[in-house]
């Protein structure tokens, strides 16, 4: 992370230190938030109505740190090919892979996938657009899309306790 900057969708840039204060911030309230849920409460359905529970939307969120580190590599050596990525069959993919798993499970796996991540992007040699965009897409941008949500629904289960 050299401090370079990326152009980003809106025209605007994108600083390494913009991109990792945003991804730290979302992802400290990602678990401030389930840090205050019991384990029942993080497991109970109802997160979305097709039947997700918060520890769904964690190991979800895993999920795709652990495919951004993934694609950061890719990205390092020349062989990232966006037209590759299809985010709804992932989506599927990682709901089904994960649906199963403990809740310490999916808190280890997303911990993990968050650390590979930022390994990834500190091993790149240059902050390149894609890699910016996927820094956020799977980080920062990806928590604004849960922490909503997630913010309702422990409320919520606060409440029904």
């Amino acid at each position: 992370m050299d401090g370079s900057e990326v152009l980003r969708p809106d025209g605007r840039t994108w600083s390494a230190a913009e991109l990792m204060a945003a991804e730290d911030a979302g992802w400290g309230e990602v678990h401030v938030l389930m840090d205050s849920l019991t384990p029942d409460q993080a497991e109970r359905p109802g997160y979305y109505p097709e039947g997700w529970s918060a520890k769904d939307a964690l190991a979800h969120m895993g999920s795709w740190l652990a495919e951004a580190g993934v694609l950061l590599q890719r990205i390092a050596v020349g062989t990232y090919r966006p037209e590759e990525v299809d985010v709804d069959a992932m989506n599927e993919q990682f709901l089904a892979a994960m649906k199963d798993i403990p809740l310490q499970t999916a808190r280890a796996q997303a911990t993990a996938a968050r650390a590979r991540m930022l390994q990834a992007w500190g091993a790149l040699p240059e902050l390149t657009p894609d890699a910016a965009f996927w820094i956020h897409k799977s980080g920062a941008e990806h928590y604004a899309e849960h922490l909503p949500r997630l913010r309702e629904w422990v409320a919520e289960l606060r409440a029904a306790s």
